[in-house]
């Protein structure tokens, strides 16, 4: 019966060290997260901000001061060129022009009066030359008779440039008369006005803006402010894709139209404008929306690709196991681990495009479909209760 008892207690005993040398062996196992080495396509773009404009906008003012009397566009008015879009009240250039009309007539006659002066003084003049020759008169009437033929000369002469400055502010009251009616200079369509009916305007500092014209909102642009340490990546001609948050489930596209080289400065951080040309047929995009813009700058089609957690893992469990290996085979430069036989392995490789998300790998012994390693999941909440290692995809 002892020996019975005792025989109990040493299986026992051996059962329970076996059982914990096996759950402690199963706690050092440890578990990653992989995903599979695929191809696809990586995009390399660079993202920004900007605000859709149209391409022209004109911006219509008035060179005289006065009186909105009439209004005759609002906004989404379409305008053609020439068209009559408010008039300043033109009864002051209107008195003007009348005054200035008479001035001119005042000239002409002043000008018909000073020919006739001149004539008869002419004539005294060939009197006093025919009674001088016979010793009629003394040779200071005839230097008189001179010297008033010359200056009614000179009288006509003045007269005659009176006459041209007459015109002259004829011309200047009556364009002034014209400036009072406020013409479209392009076909477009009003997007702002900033006058009403009754509204006096002055132009005497600064030509104030009465209008704002754009003129083809079926073709936009868009401004955006591209960081400098990007500016280099973007040229000319470069696909662009956009969404505006009015439409947030729409995906616009454009091309590059120009990059300017004028730097702009805020806060110490440099920018530099892009220009976008976008078409827009069906008016969706509206002047001053606000566009996320990302530029195409290169397309890799079929690229084998990881993703970028793959470059950023590093655990401890695989670096004590891959230090060894990696200096075995003189591994330099960035590397990802695969997992061979439920052990994680270094690979060295060479990486290329980057999307945010994968990045294409140029040179490295790897497969399409092997399992790379993108975390440890060791000592992380799961339903695995096993004991065995665990591999999440």
């Amino acid at each position: 019966m002892k020996k019975i008892i005792i025989v109990s207690i040493i299986v026992v005993a051996v059962i329970a060290a076996g059982l914990f040398f096996y759950l402690r062996g199963n706690s050092n196992n440890a578990s990653y997260k992989t995903e599979k080495i695929s191809r696809g396509e990586i995009k390399a773009v660079v993202t920004a901000t900007g605000t859709v404009n149209a391409v022209t906008t004109v911006s219509v003012g008035t060179q005289v001061s006065g009186t909105i009397k009439r209004l005759l566009v609002d906004y989404n008015s379409p305008v053609k060129k020439g068209q009559l879009l408010a008039q300043i009240d033109p009864a002051s250039f209107q008195a003007q022009v009348d005054q200035a009309k008479a001035n001119l007539w005042s000239a002409k006659a002043n000008l018909e009066k000073a020919a006739v002066a001149t004539l008869d003084a002419r004539r005294t003049l060939q009197r006093n030359k025919d009674l001088f020759a016979q010793n009629f008169i003394a040779r200071s009437d005839l230097d008189t008779a001179e010297t008033n033929a010359q200056s009614a000369e000179a009288q006509q002469k003045v007269t005659e440039a009176q006459i041209g400055q007459a015109q002259a502010a004829l011309r200047l009251v009556e364009t002034n008369l014209q400036y009072t009616n406020i013409l479209s200079p392009v076909d477009g369509t009003v997007i702002s006005r900033s006058i009403d009916i009754g509204q006096t305007v002055a132009a005497s500092f600064q030509t104030p803006t009465l209008f704002s014209i754009a003129q083809d909102l079926t073709k936009m642009q868009i401004d955006t402010n591209v960081d400098e340490a990007d500016i280099g990546k973007v040229q000319v001609g470069q696909e662009v894709s956009f969404n505006v948050d009015a439409y947030p489930d729409t995906t616009f596209k454009g091309k590059v139209a120009v990059v300017r080289n004028a730097p702009i400065t805020v806060s110490n951080v440099v920018t530099y404008d892009v220009v976008i040309q976008v078409d827009n047929p069906q008016l969706k995009l509206k002047p001053g929306m606000t566009a996320n813009v990302s530029i195409t700058i290169e397309t890799r089609p079929n690229a084998l690709r990881i993703p970028n957690a793959a470059l950023r893992f590093k655990p401890a469990e695989a670096a004590a196991t891959g230090r060894k290996t990696a200096d075995k085979q003189g591994m330099k430069g960035p590397k990802i681990w695969i997992l061979e036989k439920s052990k994680p392995v270094p690979v060295s490789i060479k990486a290329g495009l980057s999307d945010g998300s994968y990045t294409e790998i140029t040179d490295g012994k790897i497969n399409e479909g092997q399992d790379v390693i993108t975390d440890n999941m060791t000592g992380k909440k799961d339903n695995n209760s096993s004991g065995a290692p665990r591999f999440m995809h």
